[in-house]
């Protein structure tokens, strides 16, 4: 098997791979959780445990009172330089091609360009926000092309040329006293809860846009078709959704607090080619004060 979404799915025991680290410190934490959730059936994924459950969070919920929150500032950084500290790369071993992000200036703009050539690779940022507080996320985008191969609800086609990823915290009362032990159990081996669940804004191939679906590998994970089709590409789009109610509609109560955002293009299941363009991403208030 070449690929098992380590990402992208919640599966246990579909993993065959370690996460690459990127740090020393972080190198025994992610071995122990993928070993750990090779072994239990929690609805989790592997790598945004790894990411956003063990990376310090930055609780900007708790700040004062601002309108919005700036959580991918990337317009603020320079062209061709690193990446901001809160925002880490994540790749995986076995996977040969890893998708590239750098920061280029598109007309006047620094904006995130991904690269992907039947690869896979996420950036991602740890972050913990109120979605009650701050329910409506925006953001810029743009795809050169779709995939022949696309489709949403199957494994071979779970792959997009872009994709806005978010995690949620996990919270004892949303689930049964059996996972409920899981959970317990992760958190006593490596200190932290796995995320409860996630919501993934995407740009499908082929599905109208409004769908939304399971991910092909768990219904921890829903799929919200953000955009679709050839249309729009090579074109800027702007997006708004508001989170809190996505989450309300996919899993039928109210959302826990966010845990992390991540955005992602990837290739490897439909063995195809990608290249996409992310903007700022920002959380607002639904008054807008």
């Amino acid at each position: 098997m070449e690929k098992n979404d380590c990402f992208k799915n919640c599966l246990p025991g579909h993993d065959d791979r370690n996460t690459s680290e990127h740090t020393t410190s972080s190198k025994k934490t992610l071995r122990q959780g993928l070993r750990f959730l090779r072994q239990t059936s929690i609805a989790c994924t592997i790598v945004l445990w790894a990411v956003f459950g063990f990376l310090p969070h930055l609780s900007l919920a708790q700040s004062p009172s601002p309108a919005t929150l700036e959580v991918g500032a990337f317009s603020q950084a320079q062209e061709g330089e690193t990446f901001p500290d809160d925002w880490k790369p994540l790749t995986f071993e076995k996977i040969k091609e890893h998708t590239r992000y750098e920061l280029v200036k598109d007309k006047d703009q620094v904006v995130v360009k991904a690269t992907s050539v039947e690869s896979s690779s996420g950036l991602t940022r740890a972050i913990t926000i109120d979605p009650k507080q701050f329910p409506l996320i925006t953001w810029r985008w743009k795809v050169e092309n779709i995939f022949k191969n696309g489709d949403v609800t199957q494994k071979e086609g779970d792959d997009y040329p872009a994709r806005i990823y978010i995690t949620f915290a996990y919270e004892s009362q949303k689930v049964g006293l059996f996972e409920q032990a899981k959970y317990e159990a992760a958190k006593l081996l490596y200190g932290q809860y796995p995320p409860l669940g996630a919501i993934n804004y995407i740009w499908e191939s082929k599905s109208p846009v409004g769908t939304m679906v399971p991910n092909p590998y768990t219904d921890r994970v829903q799929m919200f078709v953000t955009e679709s089709g050839a249309t729009k590409l090579g074109q800027w789009v702007t997006e708004e959704r508001n989170v809190y109610d996505d989450y309300l509609r996919a899993f039928g109560e109210e959302p826990p607090m966010i845990s992390g955002v991540a955005i992602m293009t990837d290739t490897d299941n439909t063995k195809e080619a990608a290249i996409a363009y992310f903007g700022d991403i920002i959380f607002k208030r639904a008054d807008g004060n």
